[in-house]
């Protein structure tokens, strides 16, 4: 089991690295403080191609591995995971979906548009009585001629005050249970889009979320995903699954920036004639978050690394587990960065009170910490 970057992999992290720390960073203050995402960034992000890394290359993306995207979301969280999840939200819950499970029509229409940037997506999951419960959802699909007529609403979704195309999932046939869900292409000009209220968050500032809202919604029935009813449950696990491999990744890297922040402070504050690093509680509390993050790292690389293979029946497993650990994992690392700050930790001139307040949605989001702990039970229950 070999976890060594290849050199294109390596060359990726650290084109990812130089664009968070030169085009990102010098924006991270006035997006989190005005809760805006800085269009500017978008735009740099399509010049490199990071925009297209959930789609193929033959219909204009760049997508090479699932790995890949991993590590671009670690190391644009390690800036500000914010802009991550615009990212990811467009190029692998939206791209991605259509180009594993559309039609060739459907690809063809709507990836090179979503690789371009020309276009950006987002996926509508999440209703206000179906979270952790994905399976209840309220939304209907009529069949009306030649188009479905979508009634509903979505919330919590990440790009959905700036996204011009959502996959939504619809029930088409309520009779049959889970397996009436079907995954609709709605453009937000369809006749009865509307994007719905923006919210304010705690953290993850810079990425917009908001709901949008279905009111007889006419949808062509060429835009039903994979072009058969009855296959969004297929799409809607598979999709949970590459997304928390790639919320682990977010979580992953905030911790590493909570951590090296920590470190840096630790060795610069002097307490008692010498520094805080000297102590030997501060090196348990730094020793105990460095194994965490590794451990998270190497979870998630494994489970990334089984995907690319298609050795699928390992990653529903692995996906559960790294969403486990390492979504609880940034939590304890960016609280005792804050620890280790002190009373500067909590003021808002030092970067890990943002780390802290943008950790705790990753072990809610993509499936609770809870729900990841059902998935294994029912795997251990075989």
């Amino acid at each position: 089991m070999d976890f060594e970057l290849t050199d294109e992999q390596r060359m990726l992290q650290e084109s990812v690295r130089r664009f968070a720390n030169r085009e990102i960073s010098p924006h991270v203050a006035r997006m989190d403080e005005e809760e805006v995402f800085v269009e500017e960034l978008w735009d740099k992000a399509v010049e490199l191609g990071f925009v297209g890394m959930g789609m193929p290359q033959e219909y204009g993306g760049t997508h090479t591995d699932y790995l890949s995207i991993g590590i671009m979301a670690e190391e644009t969280s390690k800036v500000d995971p914010g802009v991550a999840v615009v990212f990811g939200a467009h190029t692998l819950l939206c791209g991605d979906n259509i180009a594993r499970n559309g039609t060739d029509e459907q690809k063809a229409k709507y990836l090179p548009l979503l690789a371009s940037g020309k276009m950006r997506g987002c996926m509508g999951l999440t209703e206000p009585e179906a979270g952790s419960d994905a399976l209840s959802l309220r939304t209907r699909a009529r069949k009306d001629g030649d188009e479905y007529v979508l009634n509903g609403s979505k919330t919590f979704i990440s790009n959905a005050p700036i996204a011009d195309v959502a996959l939504i999932y619809a029930t088409t046939d309520p009779s049959l249970g889970i397996h009436g869900l079907s995954a609709f292409i709605v453009e937000k000009d369809f006749p009865g889009y509307s994007r719905g209220k923006k919210f304010s968050k705690m953290g993850l500032r810079s990425s917009p979320t908001g709901e949008i809202v279905l009111e007889d919604c006419r949808v062509p029935e060429e835009n039903l995903l994979g072009g058969t009813e009855g296959k969004g449950i297929k799409v809607m696990f598979s999709g949970l699954d590459i997304e928390r491999f790639l919320w682990s990744c977010q979580a992953i890297g905030i911790a590493q920036a909570a951590f090296d922040a920590a470190l840096k402070y630790s060795k610069e504050r002097r307490q008692f004639s010498q520094p805080i690093f000297s102590f030997q509680m501060i090196q348990d509390k730094l020793a105990n978050m460095l194994v965490e993050i590794e451990a998270s790292r190497l979870l998630a690389y494994k489970g990334l690394s089984c995907w690319d293979r298609k050795d699928y029946r390992q990653t529903r497993m692995l996906a559960a587990m790294v969403k486990l650990y390492a979504c609880e994992m940034v939590n304890r690392v960016t609280a005792e960065a804050v620890h280790i700050h002190g009373g500067y930790g909590y003021m808002k001139e030092f970067p890990v009170e943002k780390y802290m307040r943008d950790a705790k949605v990753y072990a809610i989001g993509a499936g609770t910490t809870e729900i990841q702990k059902l998935i294994i039970g029912g795997y251990l229950q075989g």
